[in-house]
């Protein structure tokens, strides 16, 4: 899953519905998930976290984009941050979105730009709960 250039490693991705900043300078990570499955499409999630954990060293831009399954259009872009990575360090980098809206089942895709270059894309599957539990093949596991 990590993708790196010379200077920088993306170690993790995650979606969740929160993030906080907790006294120590620890995150504390609310409703993380994989995919969204939901009774009634479209769907409108009121709030939304991207998480990614970098290793490495320099300064760099971070944009998030979400796109439709054909990736032909955006649902929703950050604004570009700046984080910086201290040599032998790591810097946490969360994207927040609200009202986002998904139209239709599919596979969404997360895209993660540095220094406006793509750098990592996670797909996101909104799923329809009525249809899906015909193929339901999803682990119930917790590994």
């Amino acid at each position: 899953m990590a993708e790196q250039t010379n200077e920088l490693e993306l170690v993790y991705t995650l979606f969740c519905d929160d993030v906080r900043l907790e006294v120590g300078n620890k995150l504390s990570l609310m409703g993380v998930f994989q995919n969204i499955m939901v009774q009634q499409l479209p769907v409108s999630l009121i709030k939304f976290a991207v998480v990614n954990h970098w290793r490495g060293t320099g300064a760099h831009l971070s944009e998030v984009r979400i796109l439709t399954p054909d990736r032909r259009q955006p649902v929703v872009v950050s604004q570009p941050t700046q984080f910086e990575v201290a040599a032998g360090g790591f810097a946490d980098n969360i994207s927040f979105f609200v009202n986002v809206n998904f139209p239709a089942a599919g596979k969404y895709w997360v895209q993660t730009l540095i220094d406006s270059t793509l750098f990592d894309e996670q797909p996101l599957l909104v799923a329809d709960a009525r249809n899906a539990q015909a193929t339901d093949t999803t682990s119930e596991a917790i590994n």
